[in-house]
């Protein structure tokens, strides 16, 4: 589990393909590495990864195609900037809200419009069948980053971000057209589906 609180951003060292999976290469801080154990979960742009090394020079991962193919880590390369954060523990301080690692969908960054000097505001597009999941101050997760719901519209959404989440995370990076990992937050999920089941029985 993880909070969507990143801790910093890695820089993607080396992406080799594989038959069925990528393995990935992730420079970072020695703090970020601090006693990291094989097989401990790791969240990159949102994903949740399990790290083939321990405490080394930088991380390694290797990735499935399938979520490859669901996420925006398809198109990381050599320099790409990534989110990360490590696995939450029980004395963790939860200043977003709880993420799984597991995405739902991509988004798709339809516009950003420069508020001030040092804030930004997003709209993100979503599938159809997602928006239902969208509520306004609702959480959503974005490339593993806890971010509170703005505006909703028919297929978007807006974001607005602060100077410390375009400082700390890969955001301030995206651009028109740009792909984000999107999570939704679980109990909206669960609530929103366990609605749509019983009003489903009530029509049998």
């Amino acid at each position: 589990m993880f909070t969507g609180i990143v801790t910093e951003q890695g820089v993607v060292s080396s992406v080799k393909s594989n038959k069925g999976y990528s393995s990935i290469s992730i420079k970072c801080s020695k703090k970020f590495l601090k006693g990291l154990k094989k097989g401990a979960s790791v969240a990159v742009n949102g994903v949740c990864l399990t790290s083939k090394k321990g405490s080394s020079e930088m991380l390694q991962f290797d990735v499935i195609d399938e979520t490859l193919s669901l996420t925006n880590l398809k198109q990381i390369k050599k320099g790409t900037k990534v989110n990360l954060e490590r696995s939450m523990t029980v004395k963790t301080e939860i200043g977003g809200h709880l993420l799984s690692g597991h995405i739902h969908c991509e988004g798709t960054v339809s516009k950003v419009t420069k508020v001030s000097n040092q804030t930004k505001d997003m709209l993100i597009a979503l599938p159809s069948n997602m928006m239902k999941y969208i509520f306004y101050k609702g959480y959503i997760g974005i490339n593993g980053c806890s971010l509170t719901i703005g505006k909703v519209n028919k297929n978007s959404f807006s974001i607005h971000l602060i100077p410390e989440t375009l400082k700390i995370t890969n955001l301030d990076e995206l651009s028109a057209k740009s792909k984000v990992n999107i999570e939704i937050e679980q109990s909206t999920l669960i609530t929103v589906e366990s609605v749509e089941k019983i009003i489903a029985q009530k029509k049998v």
